[in-house]
């Protein structure tokens, strides 16, 4: 039997970092994949071909242009799906190839077959010529991600009632669609869609969307869809997926509306790949949506030397959390220090427009009871918002009244994911609203956005008394409360749900 220090099921985000992370320190490493080829979910179905469909939507249909040149601009103008699936091919392709190199570089062993445990150190193989082998770890991670949650009552189709993983291999781009479903991936696909010029109605039975979010940010992003007709119909269940005759689905609400459209995505939750793992021959047990409990902080389960890192474990469920998820795993299941990481990270949401998010949010601070102010910067205040032709996008940054930290910054509108990283390395500097007074930003530039926010929340806020220098304000940081110092993980539950 062939013996590994480390055994990674699932070449993912979480799982290809870990690899290569236990390499790196001289280990002899196993990546086990069932999927054609090295990725996983992150790479084939999820994060790269989504945003690598919303980009090449933006670009074919002009839709960044449309600020200058009007609606009804289009960079070409017949787009049909394959024209998207050409760019998502090439795309994937280099991520493969990039993976490929990786592991061929950090002498990463891997091998195609489904895993399934013998014993908790042991690992049967089920290769794709039907041969079976058995491999044994000093530990095991799963990186095995998710699949798409598939009721019984819906009936799918792969052509006009799909999933998010259908969506990206159908033939002909509809003229209406139907997403049950106003989680992030259905937001995501559903704004994309309506981009194209494809008629969106999204139905959800929550009365609201993206609650982890800050609400100003999410009313200015719902005024931005419903500004362009697209149907939020939200407080509402579906009670009926029909397909019909005439190729056409009848969807029926429980508020006896029925609409007839086009196609139906169905994209209400995912659930944990583990149900051909055979989790209890190594003593583990999945919850009801599949995914597996883990320590927070080692990412290590239940059983002694089995760890499970990525979207399997729930929240956050993001590509780049996965990542340090599973380096962090690694790192422990090999017996290296692993270092704390840092307290805020960024979430990107790539719907049209974006939304990204860091810190607490307003709803938050009045939770917590922590005085704080906020300054509000429009991209269209810019010069780099003119010359871009743009007249949507906010960012919103939250101070502490106490420690003038910055504690919250949420951002909806063009480059949000990649805005972001500012307010972040801020954030866990802990910095102070000064930082962006009296800081210089390239000009022109949306980047600019900061100091107009952070000059807006200064005015409101008052100079800092003639006693109290900045320095004296950052030492006081140091020393801030604990509901100052809360961290994002806290505030999220409600997106792993």
């Amino acid at each position: 039997m062939n013996e590994y220090d480390l055994i990674v099921v699932g070449s993912g985000p979480a799982g290809r970092r870990a690899a290569i992370q236990a390499a790196k320190l001289d280990k002899k490493v196993l990546v086990i994949e069932q999927g054609r080829r090295v990725g996983g979910v992150s790479v084939h179905t999820g994060t790269i071909p989504s945003k690598t469909l919303r980009e090449t939507a933006l670009n074919l249909s002009g839709w960044r242009e449309r600020g200058f040149y009007g609606r009804a601009y289009r960079v070409k103008q017949e787009i049909s799906a394959e024209d998207l699936r050409r760019r998502l091919l090439i795309t994937l392709d280099h991520e493969v190839e990039v993976l490929e190199h990786q592991f061929a570089r950090n002498r990463v062993q891997h091998i195609r077959g489904k895993a399934s445990f013998a014993a908790p150190d042991t690992l049967e193989v089920l290769k794709e010529d039907n041969e079976t082998i058995h491999v044994r770890g000093k530990s095991i991670l799963l990186a095995v991600g998710t699949t798409p949650f598939r009721p019984d009552s819906i009936p799918f189709d792969g052509k006009t009632v799909v999933d998010s993983d259908e969506l990206l291999e159908i033939d002909e781009l509809p003229r209406s669609m139907v997403v049950i479903g106003a989680g992030v991936i259905g937001i995501e696909y559903a704004t994309i869609f309506s981009a194209l010029d494809t008629a969106v109605t999204v139905i959800d039975p929550k009365a609201t969307i993206l609650d982890f979010i800050d609400r100003e940010i999410v009313e200015d992003f719902t005024y931005q869809l419903r500004d362009r007709n697209m149907k939020l119909l939200l407080g509402q269940k579906v009670d009926k997926v029909e397909r019909l005759d005439d190729g056409k689905v009848l969807v029926t609400v429980d508020t006896g509306r029925k609409i007839t459209t086009d196609m139906v995505l169905y994209a209400a939750g995912r659930t944990g790949a583990t149900d051909t793992l055979k989790l209890a021959a190594a003593g583990l047990e999945a919850d009801s949506r599949g995914r597996l409990k883990v320590n927070p902080e080692t990412f290590e389960t239940a059983v002694p030397g089995i760890y499970a890192a990525g979207d399997v474990v729930g929240f956050p469920s993001l590509a780049s959390t996965s990542m340090e998820q599973g380096r962090v795993a690694a790192r422990v299941a090999v017996g290296a220090i692993a270092k704390e990481p840092q307290k805020y990270f960024p979430y990107g949401i790539y719907a049209v427009p974006e939304i990204s998010t860091c810190g607490l949010t307003e709803e938050e601070m009045k939770e917590r009871g922590i005085p704080y102010e906020c300054g509000i910067a429009r991209f269209r205040e810019t010069s780099r918002g003119h010359i871009m032709g743009l007249d949507t996008g906010l960012l919103k940054l939250i101070f502490s009244l106490k420690t003038r930290r910055l504690l919250g910054v949420h951002i909806v509108g063009e480059g949000a994911t990649e805005l972001v990283h500012i307010g972040q390395a801020v954030l866990n500097l802990k910095g102070t609203v000064e930082y962006f007074v009296e800081n210089t930003f390239n000009y022109p530039t949306l980047a600019e956005a900061y100091k107009i926010a952070g000059l807006d929340a200064w005015n409101r806020m008052g100079e800092l008394p003639k006693e109290a220098p900045v320095a004296t304000a950052q030492r006081l940081d140091t020393t801030a409360t604990s509901a100052d110092e809360a961290a994002a993980p806290e505030k999220k539950k409600a997106a792993s749900k």
